[in-house]
């Protein structure tokens, strides 16, 4: 049997509100580091960010009302359309470079990054999949086979975009998928040795992906080359101590931390609230995840569960991939710290991604 609810879970609903207010918070305070290099700039990022913030959060509140099953109906679809839009990175004078990567789609004042997009609707479709598979998922022809024809096609688009991260992070979050959904543990274990050979391969031959490895073992060996980022970092973080320098107090992004609002933000709310804040910004990532597999426990059907623990996964994730990078844990990566770091692509999706939680929590099992 199933109930509808009239309420949002409280839980989930208070995480999302949560991180979505401290990030908002961290980003304005690493905003004044612009200061250092533009000043103009600072009025016009915190601007761009407040407007995705109020836009996102509509988007949250108009996914949390319509009902997640359409996104089963239409999931196929809705892969192809993400899968057409980062195919517009090809086609030139659309795509903006950023870092060195074409990343980003420029229509006019208007720019955005469609790989968020094809997160969120890879973790659709693939649950979608394991609603139609349901038990026969163990059986390679419906488990391994299907994930591994999928991750091949976005594979080669990710990685024709030199976005190993966004790949990386799609695949992870589809073995973690795969292996709640009841796939074989050795069929993901295969799955996961695949992907490691992958990265190895994109390693050995991107002269950048291989220097990114050499800092990570060795970030002291050029300080003031491709280990200034990492050093950086990590001045910023141990000069927080336990309690951090205050709120705007971070001297770090003042010239010294490149793009503290973006790949570099953990590192500067980490100087300003210290170990006691940045374990509290931690633990908030975790609630989220933790309430979202609570929502997909519940959920009324399989569908659902399987989305909002795939949402759930997504987000922890890339967050904590980012975290890690910034504390020396993993080699440096171009993912934001969802919820704070700069991008309104970013933040608008994962907000939307939080609305369909939000709206599958409001239809739960009765036992």
């Amino acid at each position: 049997m199933t109930a509808r609810r009239a309420h949002i879970d409280r839980l989930f609903f208070w995480s999302v509100i949560s991180l979505a207010v401290a990030g908002y918070l961290i980003f304005l305070s690493a905003s004044l580091g612009l200061l250092a290099q533009n000043g103009a700039s600072f009025g016009t990022v915190a601007l761009k960010q407040t407007v995705s913030l109020l836009i996102g959060f509509a988007v949250f509140y108009a996914f949390s009302r319509m009902p997640y099953q359409w996104l089963r109906k239409y999931s196929l679809f809705i892969l192809i359309g993400a899968v057409f839009l980062n195919l517009l990175l090809f086609v030139p004078h659309l795509s903006l470079y950023h870092g060195g990567a074409a990343r980003w789609i420029n229509i006019g004042p208007l720019s955005f990054q469609p790989s968020e997009f094809l997160k969120v609707a890879f973790i659709v479709y693939l649950a979608a999949w394991v609603r139609y598979a349901k038990d026969r998922i163990k059986d390679m022809r419906f488990g391994l086979l299907p994930y591994a024809a999928i991750m091949a096609v976005l594979g080669g688009l990710l990685l024709a975009q030199s976005d190993t991260d966004t790949l990386v992070i799609i695949g992870g979050t589809g073995a973690v998928m795969m292996l709640i959904a009841g796939m074989p543990i050795k069929h993901v274990a295969l799955a996961g040795l695949l992907m490691v050979a992958v990265v190895a391969g994109v390693i050995a031959l991107r002269p950048y992906a291989l220097e990114r490895v050499k800092t990570f073992l060795s970030p002291s060996a050029n300080s003031q080359g491709s280990g200034y980022q990492i050093n950086q970092s990590l001045i910023a973080i141990g000069s927080g101590g336990i309690v951090g320098r205050g709120f705007g107090q971070s001297i770090q992004k003042f010239g010294y931390l490149p793009q503290p609002t973006d790949d570099s933000i953990f590192a500067v709310a980490s100087e300003e609230f210290g170990f006691l804040g940045a374990s509290t910004l931690i633990a908030l990532y975790v609630l989220f995840a933790a309430a979202a597999f609570r929502v997909g426990a519940r959920s009324a059907d399989q569908f659902g569960g399987m989305l909002a623990s795939g949402i759930g996964i997504l987000v922890v994730t890339e967050s904590f991939m980012n975290m890690a990078a910034m504390m020396g844990l993993l080699p440096l990566s171009g993912v934001p710290l969802l919820f704070v770091s700069h991008g309104g692509t970013a933040l608008i999706i994962t907000l939307m991604a939080a609305g369909i939680v939000a709206n599958i929590s409001k239809r739960r099992e009765v036992l």
